[in-house]
């Protein structure tokens, strides 16, 4: 007799939902993307991950996290592109969700309701702490929210912010750790008021 953990029955079944991978930049966000589309792939499902055709930083087809962890993935430049590769798909990986259009609410909705499991990663909030682009409202639609922290680069608590370390006022700026530095809510506002400071 095979006995099957529940976990190993939730990764074979098809059921479709819906599952946000939220937090600042550096909170290992794209990390837990691709573990969870590689034990999708383990469990024979067919998995298919896309990433908005603008985030070029480390390679143009795969997503890759900053720890250098990759998986091939296929650059779209809206989210309608995302209905025309999934017909045989089991599993859907979204990367900075954020960058995409409003219409991906619609599209992961579509596919959870056709028995697709999604799986999203973005950044909740812009620099400014604003929430960013679709994030807000597919954290809304989610049967799972995981929110993810980095550390705050100046005390060491958790970090759910992002503070952009370079004079530019555009809410897309595609960056790294010479653009942006995760911090905590206190050191964040301490920031920010150097900022205004400065200028």
């Amino acid at each position: 007799m095979v006995l099957f953990s529940e976990d190993h029955i939730q990764e074979t079944r098809r059921r479709g939902r819906i599952e946000v991978i939220c937090g600042s930049m550096f909170s290992g966000k794209t990390e837990e993307l691709i573990r969870r589309m590689k034990r999708a792939k383990f469990a024979r499902q067919r998995v298919e991950i896309f990433k908005p055709a603008i985030d070029t930083r480390y390679s143009e087809g795969d997503v890759v996290s900053h720890d250098s962890n990759s998986i091939s993935s296929t650059p779209i430049d809206s989210s309608a592109s995302i209905l025309l590769f999934t017909s045989e798909i089991d599993v859907v990986g979204i990367d900075e969700a954020q960058f995409f259009d409003s219409g991906l609410i619609d599209v992961c909705n579509q596919l959870a309701n056709n028995g697709v499991r999604v799986i999203i990663a973005g950044l909740d909030m812009d620099f400014k702490g604003v929430p960013f682009g679709p994030m807000p409202a597919l954290c809304a639609i989610a049967d799972e929210v995981s929110k993810v922290h980095a550390i705050c680069v100046k005390c060491g608590q958790l970090a759910s912010f992002s503070h952009r370390t370079v004079k530019n006022d555009k809410q897309v700026l595609l960056g790294e750790t010479a653009q942006y530095e995760p911090l905590c809510r206190e050191c964040y506002q301490r920031a920010l008021q150097e900022d205004r400071e400065k200028s």
